[in-house]
């Protein structure tokens, strides 16, 4: 039994303990003293540096400008920028990871990422953005546009991921990680394009390991969101045919042969008919029937060429190969597992259901 006289002491101890006092030294919090970090953007550097720049202050209202610094480590770049600004640079508010696309490509980007990782003031909701071009120019020159334009950039980035539009491909931190050293499928991340005047998503961009190795936009893109992103896409325009769908959601399903040499995929999609410029009367059911059977022998063909580039490339974005996973069996590798991928048939096929058409006039 402890003695009466040492339950003070011992309640002291639990606080320090339980405040996370087992360091002497105090973080400084003072807002006036203090300036958190928004984003990182990290480019190639000269001798195999890293360029790194941030906006500040991203608070209060003061003249904003871009610090910039080439560093041989991550978080050398956050202790230099202490150097060359009053405030104290705070990174436990970061929000976006942009990176550039040919150090993507080059040098991978896993270190970057576990640095941010390890880091416990540091949220594993980061953003991963990969950019094409010089961001670093973009924001100089919104600076005397839109001051606020780090913070308009997060705020789009969460906006698309808690809507689920299908628009563009939202990854985290967390969620990139979770991927890259999962065996059977291969991480993603968003592509955005930077000149001194825009900043426009382009499409995604697969990885082998922690390297880029392919981008897909446009139709493509909009596929994958369908197949695995968010099985949901607003608008997909399919100017070929002069039809547009809308509100479209996705029901997919994989199969395996035995052997692991073909993959039948099936996609139903639900939507609706929003715009159509064609020659066919859409308020005919037979010419209505035929429209819908061109759009799904299309998509067919458009699915197909697209799984084969990630034949090509030996990526596997979709998860195909965890359909492999069978109750006490051995789990294949991911150098066999790729293998069969690379040489695999596969057979695509859509079924549309298109809702009732309502003021179809409208459309004529």
């Amino acid at each position: 039994m402890v003695p009466y006289k040492h339950y003070g002491l011992l309640a002291i101890v639990s606080l320090m303990w339980m405040a996370g006092c087992s360091s002497p030294y105090v973080e400084n919090n003072m807002i006036e003293e203090i300036a958190p970090v928004v984003f990182w953007s990290v480019d190639k550097g000269t001798e195999g540096k890293l360029r790194i720049s941030t906006l500040v202050p991203p608070l209060i209202k003061e003249k904003k400008r871009l610090l910039s610094k080439e560093v041989d480590l991550l978080k050398q770049g956050g202790k230099e920028f202490n150097l060359i600004y009053y405030r104290e640079l705070k990174q436990g508010q970061l929000r976006m990871l942009l990176i550039n696309e040919e150090l993507a490509k080059k040098e991978g980007i896993e270190k970057l990422i576990n640095t941010i990782l390890i880091d416990p003031d540091i949220s594993m909701r980061v953003y991963l953005l990969i950019v094409k071009g010089n961001f670093d120019e973009y924001i100089k020159n919104q600076l005397t546009k839109q001051e606020n334009q780090d913070y308009f950039l997060y705020r789009m980035l969460k906006h698309y991921e808690e809507h689920n539009q299908g628009e563009m491909s939202i990854v985290n931190i967390h969620q990139f990680m979770k991927n890259l050293y999962s065996p059977l499928k291969d991480p993603i991340l968003p592509v955005f394009h930077s000149d001194m005047n825009n900043f426009n998503y382009v499409g995604t961009a697969f990885f082998q390991k922690d390297k880029e190795v392919m981008v897909i936009q446009d139709l493509d893109d909009e596929i994958f969101q369908l197949l695995d992103n968010d099985h949901f896409l607003k608008v997909l325009a399919i100017p070929k045919l002069s039809v547009s769908l809308g509100r479209i959601r996705s029901n997919v399903h994989m199969k395996l042969s035995r052997d692991y040499s073909s993959l039948s995929l099936h996609v139903g999609l639900n939507g609706r008919i929003e715009e159509y410029q064609g020659e066919n009367n859409i308020r005919s059911e037979e010419q209505l029937e035929q429209l819908i059977h061109e759009i799904e022998v299309y998509l067919e063909e458009q699915t197909s060429d697209l799984l084969k580039k990630m034949q090509q490339w030996k990526v596997d974005p979709l998860e195909v190969g965890t359909h492999s996973l069978k109750p006490y069996s051995k789990e294949i590798t991911e150098e066999q597992w790729l293998k069969y991928w690379g040489n695999m048939k596969i057979n695509v096929d859509y079924d549309i259901k298109i809702h009732p058409l309502i003021n179809v006039e409208r459309l004529m």
